[in-house]
């Protein structure tokens, strides 16, 4: 394997990866060399670039972990595939629609392994909600709500986002950064979809909340948005409402799902738990009673990339699911903007 981008999130992909048995890290790219030497240094990974071209060209890795900003995300992934290698890569899956279906067509056409890292998949609620709602354990499903809620605008759990550019970049759209839609938003829309089914339109509505004198800090012009909500239609027929905020006081990093059948309801809290869902269905409807339910262990995404390899099998979450989430996505910057429900072809 090779790691591209060694921040944050390349540490976590390395982490998992080295624990996998099979798997080596080779090598690791960044365009700041110090950076990755760095990273090399604490993850034993013999090899240093920094310039992923070179890294193609000497490197004999299988696959490549994408861990750039977003807007490397679709060309160097291209690359990678075009190489003739397996892509891991973070998401959002690209910064639009258009480079997302781009980098899906060319997962297909190079036929390699691609995955995008949807991370709140690995809860093994999620996949056990998602196995019910597809064997009708709760029947059609008529209604919905998402949230996801961090409350780092409003305090200093994660340090002060006034004086870090790891968090300033996110609150600027000239730094790439499509607030917290694009940061955390398709978690939640990916999170809501995969049980509930596809979307069909959207209603979006965002606001960006003045924080600084000027709304600026320094170099970073503070113009991303801060609050999503978002009506939406399925292709069931559901109808649902999510939201998503960085000024939820009180709530660190909380992602809340509740899903509601003719014939029963689900509920996954992921502060509460990873592995167990509330479920209401049969006899307890009449009684409005919940009953926790332990959830099957299953695969994280790094676990599913290897054995995608390793069987030539593509697992979900592949680059289409990526680009799909995407085009939601980029719907919802349009319905803001015109005031008006996006219907996604």
């Amino acid at each position: 394997y090779a790691i591209v981008g060694t921040g944050g999130m390349g540490n976590a992909h390395a982490n998992s990866l080295k624990n996998i048995k099979g798997c080596r890290l080779v090598s690791a790219c960044d365009v700041i060399k110090s950076k990755a030497e760095e990273f090399a240094a604490r993850h034993n990974i013999p090899e240093v670039y920094d310039d992923f071209d070179k890294l193609l060209k000497k490197s004999e890795v299988d696959a490549v972990c994408n861990v750039t900003s977003d807007a490397f995300h679709a060309p160097l992934s291209i690359k990678a595939m075009r190489a003739g290698k397996h892509v891991l890569c973070e998401k959002p899956l690209a910064t639009c629609y258009r480079d997302a279906k781009k980098m899906a067509d060319e997962a297909k056409r190079a036929g390699v392994i691609n995955m995008v890292n949807l991370s709140y998949r690995r809860s093994f609620a999620i996949q056990e909600a998602e196995r019910l709602v597809r064997m009708g354990a709760i029947g059609r499903v008529m209604h919905f709500e998402a949230s996801y809620l961090q409350g780092w605008l409003a305090a200093k759990y994660w340090g002060d986002w006034r004086k870090s550019p790891q968090w300033l970049w996110r609150l600027s759209t000239r730094h790439g950064s499509g607030g917290v839609l694009g940061d955390v938003g398709v978690h939640i829309l990916d999170f809501a979809g995969f049980p509930v089914g596809g979307f069909k339109r959207v209603n979006c509505m965002l606001k960006t909340f003045p924080k600084a004198k000027g709304n600026r800090v320094g170099k970073y012009v503070l113009d991303a948005n801060d609050s999503a909500v978002i009506l939406a239609e399925m292709e069931n027929g559901a109808t649902g409402v999510i939201h998503t905020t960085r000024w939820a006081s009180g709530q660190k990093n909380s992602l809340l799902l509740k899903i509601y059948g003719d014939k029963g309801g689900i509920k996954i809290d992921l502060d509460k738990s990873y592995d167990e869902i509330l479920l209401c269905r049969g006899k307890d409807l009449d009684k409005t009673e919940w009953k926790p339910v332990i959830c099957r262990k299953t695969p994280d995404v790094y676990h599913r990339f290897v054995t995608s390899i390793r069987t030539g099998k593509n697992d979900q979450p592949d680059f289409a699911r990526g680009a799909e989430i995407q085009k939601v996505m980029d719907a919802c910057f349009e319905s803001d903007k015109t005031k008006k429900w996006i219907v996604l072809g």
